[in-house]
């Protein structure tokens, strides 16, 4: 079983980048498409970004297209989303996982939170 852990999260002013980094232990995921995703209160978890098990190809939903860059490098079992020009409405805790498609395959970690302040 793979476990993932989540880092990179914090506070930023609006307009500010972060980037997210999700690493995994145990079992390789070189052979899976990773996802990003978030939950802010109150609210269900959104998918964000997906990039294919090579790092070819990519999916962003509408609302962080542009903003957001998923990539990954499978030598370090780490999956990256840099995002820029972060708004107020991005605060929320960030997971990454496998992905089919923009479906979620296993299991959550904890995440990290990002908070952006107006």
């Amino acid at each position: 079983q793979v476990q993932l852990v989540e880092s990179g999260g914090g506070l930023v002013q609006a307009g500010g980048s972060l980037r997210l980094s999700c690493t995994a232990s145990g079992r390789t995921f070189s052979n899976k498409a990773m996802g990003w995703f978030r939950q802010a209160p109150g609210l269900e978890r959104e998918f964000l970004a997906a990039v294919s098990w090579s790092g070819g190809s990519t999916d962003y939903a509408d609302s962080v297209k542009g903003r957001f860059t998923i990539s990954r490098d499978n030598i370090k079992n780490t999956v990256y989303l840099q995002m820029n020009s972060l708004k107020p409405e991005d605060t929320a805790v960030y997971y990454c996982t496998g992905v089919l498609g923009r479906q979620p395959l296993g299991s959550w970690g904890q995440g990290t939170q990002v908070t952006v302040s107006s």
